[in-house]
């Protein structure tokens, strides 16, 4: 796929994104009204425009004492978030970890795997048509460490902050997606290539909306 516009990388080869807006034109009534599960897209690129407001609105960082904008229990932020990139305008296919800090993309592997990811979901035919898919993870350790085993429950808790922003922010921007639990970890983790510790919890297909 051509790129249609040059990325910026930095000096550690790491693809900086476009900063996020904070101002829009769908109040929060309107984005909370409006939230659906949507598994069917129109054809079309995403840009790296909506994939930034979209990583952003998961787990970007909002302060400048690294506060995100999904909370976290005891600021420990267990979750990473990939991105299975398909078909975004002014990014190459492959696979690529957000970097909340410097809100920038770190390149894992190349080459489009939404096919494998979709067999890795049980077959789902909505993660093969999303122009891209994220991926979030989870390093439960992190948490864990400071609240014991009640901390699994508090990552869950902050997962499902992040894909409900996932969700309004898609409404904002004319985007669907849908939360995806079912597929097979072990897959899942061979596909993306995460690390040991990383545990998958949600896959969020993302496309245009069929009008």
């Amino acid at each position: 796929m051509g790129l249609t516009a040059p990325l910026s990388v930095a000096e550690n080869g790491e693809i900086s994104l476009p900063a996020p807006h904070v101002a829009g034109h769908v109040s929060i009534e309107r984005a909370l009204h409006a939230r659906r599960s949507i598994r069917e897209y129109a054809p079309g690129p995403l840009t790296l425009t909506h994939l930034s407001q979209v990583l952003s609105a998961a787990q970007g960082v909002t302060a400048t004492d690294g506060f995100r904008t999904a909370p976290s229990a005891g600021a420990l932020y267990p979750l990473e978030v990939y991105v299975v990139a398909g078909d975004v305008a002014e990014l190459p296919q492959g696979i690529y970890r957000y970097r909340s800090q410097g809100h920038t993309l770190q390149r894992i592997a190349g080459g489009d795997s939404r096919p494998a990811l979709m067999q890795a979901a049980l077959g789902q035919p909505c993660i093969a048509q999303a122009a891209a898919v994220l991926l979030v993870v989870a390093v439960y350790e992190r948490t864990t460490a400071t609240y014991g085993t009640r901390g699994t429950r508090y990552v869950h808790m902050e997962a499902g902050h992040a894909a409900q922003n996932v969700y309004l922010k898609a409404v904002s921007l004319q985007l669907g997606t849908v939360a995806v639990g079912a597929f097979d970890d072990r897959s899942i983790k061979a596909v993306a290539a995460l690390r040991e510790e990383e545990q998958p919890l949600y896959l969020l297909p993302l496309g245009r909306k069929e009008h």
